[in-house]
């Protein structure tokens, strides 16, 4: 029975609010425990160890169904709306008094079939004390409705002011690879006319497919990896222009993470410089390959070109320290930028990132 609700459950949630509903649970239960350990401490001989745990964790539990996993799955109905669900209306208000007093009840019966006893008979024998008990267990659930309600609030504002962030580097790059892209037009317009003309239907095109993706993104809420090698696609189809022969390019993404989110124009930096840095001063040129794969619980972005590499530590130019702080706001620390290079034989740049279960971008 525990079995088919915890399923029925898992599919009725959405896929965002899984984790939260389960650190809520942990933290209903292990104040739970600190409840019946306090009633065994003070009124032993009345409220034995195992009573007052099954009473403690049968009303908390019970409660809880009601206020957190049941609450989200009627969502809809409830009208709230994510990421937290959380809403205040005389609905959802209701629903809540609802659930703890249904949740208490239900919790309570299942403490008196175990202990057979009758907490109800309470009300008749000392309504003060059944009241109280009442009252008590009222009062901790919606202390810890509020503190949930508020915590939930703390980590939107937080969600909120990091993709403010995210958006705001997002904006500088892309003016960043136009003006790069630009001074590469102007030069080719006095050695090569034809090429350059070429380069400029290809940047219309690129700019054209960048300002729809933008739009599509915003619409669905999420950047996959799927887009970013479209994009890089394109980009890599306008540096061909400018260099020919010479630009040998290998892009390998694993249908199994083609739809897994990042932050747009992550790997479009790291391209741009290894194109400029690295391959374009080469008088041979050289190949560039880009890939995704999977190495443990990390999800691993790979630039690697054969240029000239450099000796010591790489330039912190204005891309590369873009790509860093965005890794760096995104995923919390979590993910990190790696590179290595010989001089001569080209470098190779790694972005590892935590490997999120399927969803909108972690932030």
């Amino acid at each position: 029975m525990t079995d088919t609700i915890a399923n029925a459950l898992q599919r009725w949630l959405p896929p965002g609010s899984r984790a939260g509903v389960v650190r809520r649970a942990f933290i209903v239960w292990a104040v739970a425990l600190l409840i019946a350990l306090f009633q065994w401490l003070t009124r032993p001989l009345e409220h034995p160890l195992d009573r007052s745990l099954v009473y403690s964790y049968a009303i908390s539990t019970s409660i809880w169904f009601f206020t957190d996993p049941l609450r989200i799955a009627l969502h809809r109905w409830l009208r709230t709306q994510p990421p937290h669900y959380w809403g205040i209306s005389a609905r959802s208000v209701g629903y809540l008094a609802a659930g703890i007093v249904l949740g208490y009840a239900i919790g309570t019966s299942l403490g008196d079939a175990y202990s057979g006893r009758s907490t109800w008979a309470l009300i008749s024998l000392s309504p003060q004390r059944f009241w109280g008990f009442w009252l008590s267990s009222l009062g901790i659930s919606f202390g810890f409705l509020f503190y949930f309600y508020q915590r939930e609030k703390s980590l939107d504002l937080q969600r909120q002011a990091t993709e403010a962030r995210l958006k705001l580097l997002e904006t500088q790059l892309e003016p960043h690879m136009l003006f790069n892209t630009l001074a590469n037009l102007r030069a080719l317009i006095a050695t090569d006319p034809p090429r350059a003309i070429a380069m400029l239907d290809r940047l219309n095109d690129y700019l054209r497919a960048t300002l729809r993706g933008s739009r599509t993104d915003a619409r669905a809420g999420g950047h996959t990896l799927a887009d970013e090698f479209a994009r890089l696609r394109d980009y890599l189809e306008l540096m061909a222009v400018r260099m020919g022969p010479r630009l040998r390019v290998s892009l390998d993404l694993p249908d199994a993470l083609a739809s897994h989110p990042i932050p747009p124009l992550l790997l479009q930096p790291l391209v741009e410089n290894s194109i400029r840095h690295g391959l374009e001063p080469s008088v041979a040129g050289g190949e560039l390959r880009v890939g995704a794969r999977q190495q443990g619980g990390h999800l691993v972005l790979e630039v690697r070109d054969t240029g000239v590499g450099f000796d010591g530590a790489p330039a912190e130019g204005f891309g590369l320290a873009q790509v860093r702080e965005r890794v760096a706001s995104a995923y919390g620390g979590r993910g990190r930028v790696q590179f290595a290079a010989t001089p001569g034989a080209g470098t190779t740049v790694s972005i590892l990132l935590p490997l999120a279960q399927q969803g909108p971008m972690p932030a």
